[in-house]
């Protein structure tokens, strides 16, 4: 494949990308005192594109990954360009567990439990809170279900 065919696919999917961030509805969570706004993953299209291609995001923000029932789930970065941290959340709001994850790798990193959702920030932003596995997140029942 020759490089102008390969620029030119990279370029329509960073599009697609930005387009899918646009049309994913958000939602408020809080975590102790903070308030995050998290966009909405909850069709198996909006997470498995998750935060692929995006360039930054904001101090609060983050995306929540809505999962069709509580099990082991896992995360990776293919083409995800800024380095996260996720959290995999039960059924009741409470974090299983957090993950440190590098930029543009293949690694699985899976909920040390069953989990529900997983919502996905800055890298740190969970340390950085004093957030840490049992501690609770609200708003989690205005959650759109997984389709």
């Amino acid at each position: 494949m020759g490089a102008c065919l390969r620029l030119a696919i990279l370029a329509a999917a960073a599009v697609c990308a930005e387009t899918a961030k646009a049309q994913l509805p958000t939602m408020e969570l809080t975590a102790g005192i903070y308030v995050i706004r998290a966009e909405v993953a909850s069709t198996y299209d909006s997470r498995a594109q998750g935060l692929m291609f995006r360039k930054h995001l904001g101090p609060n923000e983050g995306m929540l990954c809505v999962f069709p029932q509580s099990e082991a789930q896992c995360m990776w970065m293919k083409n995800t360009l800024i380095p996260l941290s996720v959290a995999f959340i039960d059924e009741k709001g409470r974090i299983v567990s957090i993950s440190e994850m590098k930029p543009q790798t293949e690694t699985s990193h899976c909920a040390a439990g069953p989990a529900r959702f997983a919502l996905e920030m800055s890298k740190g932003w969970f340390a950085a809170k004093g957030i840490k596995p049992g501690s609770s997140l609200r708003g989690l029942e205005k959650a759109p279900p997984a389709r």
